[in-house]
């Protein structure tokens, strides 16, 4: 799962809507939208605000999760 789509969900978890994390990071819902949609390049500033907003760690926007049959 692309790391905007991780952001979505946690996004969603915490009950945050699009207007609330423009308005923490100071940008349009517009262009928050993109950044959920990977239609803008994530910067490493901006993911560090963003992991902070939805109090994250980090590496669980950034691991991939992969499950093998044995």
């Amino acid at each position: 799962m692309p790391i905007a789509a991780k952001i979505r969900v946690q996004r969603m978890i915490k009950g945050y809507s699009q207007e609330y994390m423009a308005f923490r990071l100071n940008i349009s819902q517009n262009a928050y939208s993109k950044l959920e949609r990977g239609e803008t390049e994530l910067t490493v500033r901006r993911f560090y605000e963003i992991i902070e907003i939805l109090e994250v760690p980090m590496n669980s926007l950034l691991t991939e999760y992969r499950s093998f049959d044995l």
